[in-house]
């Protein structure tokens, strides 16, 4: 596996301040501790590249990075249980919103689930969310790593159903950043939907 090369461009709360670029946008979006960071640093084969802390919310933010001069990958804020005062959280849905309705470059968001957990409500309400958008999105089941392959079946299974009625969800894929299981499937995805 070869690493990619990517810079952090620039970290913004304004929707004035977004990068201007031609270049497609990959959206990463889940929960606060879904494993977003370690999954961005997987993907390029960098241990540093997306900041890694153990206390969940710490992305307060849009983050974006350059890959390869192919792609710019956007880091969005984490939802669930950041510790943060709830006007910030609604600050920050505003935003999200806005990037993910008005940002004409963005081409795919990914969409974190925890593999060891039952889909929550917040996971069904990002993924109607990105239907009424009409954005094409993938969910991405991280930390499979910690489940055996037949839990890992089953919650795809799971995923499977509760978006087969879905237009806009091309696939459900198991991943994990600690054995890099799914990346090239999600980079071959990457490739296919920025084309």
């Amino acid at each position: 596996m070869k690493p990619l090369n990517a810079d952090f461009i620039l970290g913004t709360v304004k929707p004035g301040e977004f990068p201007k670029s031609k270049l497609p946008e990959v959206a990463f979006s889940g929960r606060s501790n879904v494993g977003k960071s370690s999954l961005l640093n997987s993907i390029v084969l960098r241990k540093n590249l997306a900041h890694i802390s153990s206390t969940p919310g710490k992305t307060q933010q849009i983050n974006f990075f350059n890959v390869e001069d192919k792609w710019i990958f956007a880091d969005l804020p984490g939802f669930g249980y950041a510790k943060v005062s709830r006007s910030l959280r609604q600050d920050w849905q505003k935003m999200t919103y806005d990037y993910i309705t008005k940002r004409n470059n963005l081409k795919l968001v990914c969409m974190l689930v925890d593999s060891r957990h039952e889909p929550m409500e917040s996971d069904l309400a990002i993924i109607e969310f990105l239907e009424n958008t009409q954005k094409k999105y993938i969910v991405i089941m991280t930390k499979t790593d910690k489940i055996s392959d037949k839990q890992v079946k089953e919650r795809k299974e799971q995923f499977e159903y509760l978006v087969s009625q879905c237009k806009f969800c091309i696939e459900v894929l198991p991943y994990s950043s600690i054995n890099f299981s799914g990346r090239e499937n999600l980079l071959a995805i990457i490739k296919r939907e920025t084309e």
